[in-house]
């Protein structure tokens, strides 16, 4: 099924999702290695698990990189196998991030509903890191932004625009987003502006607001020259008779 969406909404769900996948990564290896520390009982123990689990990690980690190769290089049926094999032994952190790759590869391959059912289900998933939940939250709003009114985008994106949240600035750009394509001008830019404002939003995302905002401005110049307009349908004045 080919992917007929906007064009800029392609490219920027594209950037979108490179960013927040880089994100992700940066951000795990610590976190793979921390898990269930306190649990362990004894210093026997723990050495044991540190070994392990570095070990566990180490492996896991290459295959991860394997199989991000793999698919930089266009191999995709390769790709897809070798992160459908993670999904089923790697450890769980890894085997998240194998879903996460798979749900992003059905997206961009134009298989909305097999990405959305995917990202549904580790949003839902409680045994998976809530950093990851709410990337998978994230991500099923953008694929909706398509379809969904954008009552239900604020429901679904406001949870992540909080202060310190890791995607907040990601969710705002959306939430605003829609806010334009429902013709809310007023509200997107708003929402653009306080991103342009924040001295925290990242480069790549200002630069996009600037870009809407440019088609915001465009946007409401066509509204009010349609609204000066004589309304469809209304005879033009009688010309004025020649005596």
């Amino acid at each position: 099924m080919a992917d007929d969406r906007d064009p800029i909404l392609r490219e920027l769900e594209s950037e979108v999702r490179r960013e927040q996948l880089a994100k992700l990564w940066d951000r795990y290896g610590i976190y793979a290695l921390a898990v269930a520390v306190l649990i362990i009982v004894g210093v026997g123990g723990y050495k044991w698990w540190e070994a392990r689990t570095l070990a566990a990690a180490a492996e896991a980690g290459a295959r991860y990189q394997a199989a991000m190769q793999l698919a930089e290089q266009g191999k995709d049926a390769e790709a897809r196998q070798a992160f459908e094999s993670m999904v089923r032994d790697a450890p769980s952190g890894y085997a998240t991030l194998a879903r996460l790759q798979l749900a992003g590869e059905a997206a961009s391959a134009g298989r909305t509903d097999d990405a959305i059912a995917a990202y549904e289900g580790i949003a839902a998933d409680g045994s998976v890191d809530e950093l990851l939940r709410q990337y998978a939250q994230l991500q099923i709003a953008m694929l909706k932004v398509d379809t969904a009114d954008f009552t239900e985008m604020q429901n679904r994106l406001t949870p992540l625009m909080s202060e310190g949240n890791a995607w907040r600035h990601n969710a705002r750009e959306l939430l605003g987003l829609s806010a334009f394509r429902a013709g809310r001008l007023e509200e997107a830019r708003q929402i653009f502006l306080e991103l342009a404002a924040d001295q925290k939003t990242p480069p790549s995302v200002r630069e996009r607001a600037g870009l809407i905002m440019g088609l915001i401005t465009s946007a409401e110049a066509q509204k009010t020259a349609a609204a000066a307009q004589p309304a469809s349908g209304t005879p033009p004045p009688e010309a004025p008779k020649v005596q």
